[in-house]
């Protein structure tokens, strides 16, 4: 198991408790995690649980966008505090976002007040998740 697979499994181990498990110097982790960060392999964040912080409603929302727009809508798009991602994919959207909100009435605010109010968006297809089984921020194939 490498360094990252133990800072995944848990972000607040100490360079000390990785060098043990790793069978190497304290200083080789701290090495390690400091040229990993410097060619930004991974960053330290924090990932905050959105139902402890009153966000109750996760929505994934697709984008069909007018030709030569999708720049344009992403920019607007990353304005909106609600929006926590937000990428370009082929298929059936042009872009896809998720967000977070209080409740169904600030999803549809969201959309209708909001949304509606940048050009170039041809249609939404908004989705509510119902339930989640995962929730992961790990890469790290195990070896």
């Amino acid at each position: 198991m490498n360094i990252l697979s133990y800072l995944q499994e848990n972000g607040k181990r100490s360079y000390s408790e990785i060098s043990r498990y790793l069978d190497v110097s304290e200083g080789t982790v701290r090495s390690r995690i400091n040229k990993m960060l410097e060619n930004e392999v991974f960053e330290f964040i924090i990932h905050t649980n959105p139902n402890k912080v009153g966000l109750y409603v996760q929505a994934i929302i697709g984008f069909s966008t007018k030709l030569g727009e999708q720049d344009n809508i992403a920019k607007s798009l990353q304005q909106f505090p609600e929006v926590r991602f937000i990428g370009a994919f082929s298929g059936k959207h042009d872009l896809i976002i998720q967000a977070y909100f209080e409740d169904n009435d600030s999803l549809v605010r969201f959309v209708n007040e909001e949304l509606a109010h940048i050009d170039g968006i041809l249609s939404a297809d908004v989705n509510v998740e119902l339930k989640q089984y995962k929730d992961s921020f790990s890469y790290v194939i195990r070896q």
